[in-house]
C-alpha cells in the first residue's frame, strides 16, 4: 500500500491541475453574460465599460431616455441589442475633406 503525501509528484501535479481549472472557471464566470431567448443582458457596470462612461453618465442617459433599460425590483439591466441600436442610430459619419488648402 502506497502512502501519498503533499510532497509526492503525482499529488503536486493534481494540485496544479486543480488550480488551473479553478482559475479557468473563475475567468469564465467573470465574463459570463446570461442569454435569454437569444438576447444578452448587461449590467450597468458592463454598459459603463462598453461605452467608457461613468455610472452617473449612465444614470443621466436613463433619465434622458437615451438608453432603454429593464428594471426588475431594484436591479436594472440592459439589452445588448438596444445598446448597439442606439449607437448605430447616433452614428455620425465624418465626410472626407475635399479641396485641401
Amino acid at each position: 500500500m502506497d502512502l501519498f503525501t503533499n510532497d509526492n509528484d503525482e499529488i503536486i501535479a493534481h494540485q496544479e491541475m486543480i488550480e488551473q481549472l479553478r482559475s479557468r472557471i473563475e475567468s469564465i464566470l467573470k465574463n459570463y453574460r446570461p442569454v435569454m431567448n437569444g438576447e444578452i443582458y448587461l449590467s450597468g457596470e458592463d454598459v459603463c465599460k462598453m461605452l467608457h462612461i461613468s455610472k452617473r453618465t449612465l444614470q443621466q442617459y436613463r433619465d434622458d431616455n437615451i438608453l432603454p433599460y429593464i428594471q426588475i425590483g431594484g436591479k436594472i439591466i440592459y439589452r445588448e441589442s438596444d445598446i448597439l441600436k442606439v449607437l448605430e442610430q447616433n452614428y455620425v459619419k465624418i465626410s472626407s475633406i475635399s479641396g485641401g488648402a
